[in-house]
């Protein structure tokens, strides 16, 4: 057998195994794995360096407008050759609906951006803001099946927020489809009053964005959103978990065995809401929703990736530049809530896992490997051919280089941003080579593929739509009177 590439005496692993082999790659596949394989026309050498699956980073905003009205700083060029360069092989980003939209409409536009542009594998998720008769009876069912198996809701903002009883329409043609909702839980009327309290106040600077966030906003939205999920028995995703109080909350849920998962982000690892306090809107650069809470809440977002409570550590990419084109396009001194909301991370989210928690005993690689990519294509309907190291699946590999030091600063990175929230950081182990398909997309910094190469991945049903345990007894119960299909 002649392979077209052979990645030579790695060390492999996946989120469940680690063994020195060599990976045998032919028509963008893996089609064997073992030791002494037969040569092939190209040959890497892995020697001294682990070989992961290509990570997958499920939450991304690239090339979206926000509600605002604000275009995000890269588009799929720029986003894609950064998650590259970071060790990301696909991207699930976000195609937003808008009130008054057509999701077909969307996602014909998002299509249309990103397929000359991407460099590397992507989908979407869909934003549902506007769920009109028209897109729960029509479109959603439809692009469920089209392989769009996964959404996004929103508990808070005005322009894109639903109540209970819209949420309760979603889930429930969630369950029925076989699909997965996404929430971003936030008790919007809480952050509101609080808002306006301290707007009248004139406490207007950066830092008090983080204080009309409360941690309270989180639990209270986070366990009213698991109490409607559980009414119908849908599956769902709490997103951008911040907080030890939002964290428990998930944790309550599936002790009981309901069907709740849960996502975090480095910026809830690596940054405080000291960070938002700084001199001339310096502080703007880390306003995000939720905020970054405290070192505590740092060390219990930590134990939660240790102990299973998290799936999922996705960068939550929302890229606005620090000028009048994003963080200060309301002016150059703003309020904090006309703060374009949202920070970087793409590039930098599987080497701060892999410095800050694997080398410092905090994470196993195998956890490591299940956080960055396994759990993630599980979820999302693309397992084993992304997120997998195995016969049939994508060629989709990390060379690791896990004594490579870097200290963090934009100037090296490939994001259209212009800052990280991460500079100065210094930190271990950085991608050396990078196989997208069996392409060599990064090869010593280098990017060696062409604009538009990335594909679109249609998705299955996701796995998370498997029963954890019980059934919700409100669904059990409407079977008993004969009435299966209330839900």
């Amino acid at each position: 057998m002649k392979f077209d590439l052979v990645i030579r005496d790695g060390n492999v692993v996946t989120a469940t195994e680690e063994v020195f082999c060599d990976i045998g790659i032919e028509g963008g596949t893996i089609t064997a794995i073992g030791k002494k394989l037969p040569s092939g026309e190209r040959e890497i050498d892995a020697n001294g360096d682990y070989v992961f699956p290509g990570g997958i980073d499920a939450h991304t905003h690239i090339e979206q407008i926000s509600s605002t009205g604000l275009m995000c700083a890269d588009d799929f060029y720029t986003g894609t050759v950064s998650a590259a360069h970071g060790g990301t092989t696909t991207i699930l980003s976000f195609a937003a609906q808008h009130k008054g939209d057509s999701l077909r409409a969307v996602l014909v536009d998002y299509h249309t951006r990103a397929k000359t542009k991407a460099v590397i594998d992507y989908g979407f998720h869909l934003i549902i803001s506007d769920p009109t008769e028209t897109v729960m009876k029509d479109e959603l069912p439809e692009l469920i099946r089209n392989g769009y198996t996964s959404f996004k809701v929103y508990m808070t903002y005005d322009a894109l927020k639903l109540d209970d009883y819209q949420m309760l329409d979603v889930f429930a043609l969630a369950r029925k489809e076989g699909a997965l909702t996404m929430i971003h839980a936030e008790n919007h009327d809480l952050i509101r009053w609080l808002t306006d309290r301290l707007l009248a106040a004139g406490a207007v600077a950066p830092k008090f964005h983080a204080v009309s966030h409360p941690r309270l906003a989180e639990s209270e939205a986070t366990s009213r959103a698991i109490s409607l999920a559980e009414l119908v028995d849908a599956p769902c995703l709490i997103v951008h978990v911040s907080s030890e109080e939002g964290m428990e909350a998930i944790r309550r849920a599936q002790r009981r065995g309901l069907k709740v998962f849960a996502e975090t982000c480095p910026q809830y690892l690596f940054l405080t809401a000291d960070d938002l306090d700084q001199p001339d809107m310096q502080g703007a650069m880390c306003c995000c929703s939720p905020p970054p809470r405290d070192e505590a809440s740092q060390e219990a977002i930590w134990r939660g990736l240790s102990d299973g409570t998290f799936q999922v550590l996705s960068s939550d990419h929302a890229p606005y530049r620090f000028d009048e084109t994003g963080k200060l396009a309301q002016g150059e001194d703003p309020p904090f809530n006309k703060i374009a909301n949202g920070v970087p991370g793409l590039e930098v989210r599987m080497p701060l896992l892999f410095s800050e928690g694997v080398l410092k005993g905090r994470l196993d690689l195998h956890r490591f490997v299940e956080l960055t990519s396994t759990r993630p294509a599980q979820l999302y309907g693309m397992f084993p051919r992304k997120g997998s190291i195995s016969v049939g699946a994508d060629a989709d590999l990390v060379i690791w280089d896990a004594h490579k030091t870097v200290t963090l600063g934009w100037e090296h990175l490939h994001d259209n941003v212009g800052y990280t929230p991460y500079a100065g950081r210094t930190i271990q182990g950085w991608p050396r080579t990078v196989l997208s398909r069996g392409r060599v997309v990064v090869d010593a910094g280098e990017l060696l593929v062409e604009k538009g190469s990335g594909e679109f991945i249609p998705r299955e049903k996701p796995s998370a739509a498997d029963p954890l345990g019980r059934e919700a007894a409100e669904v059990s119960l409407a079977r008993r009177f004969g009435l299966e299909d209330l839900w």
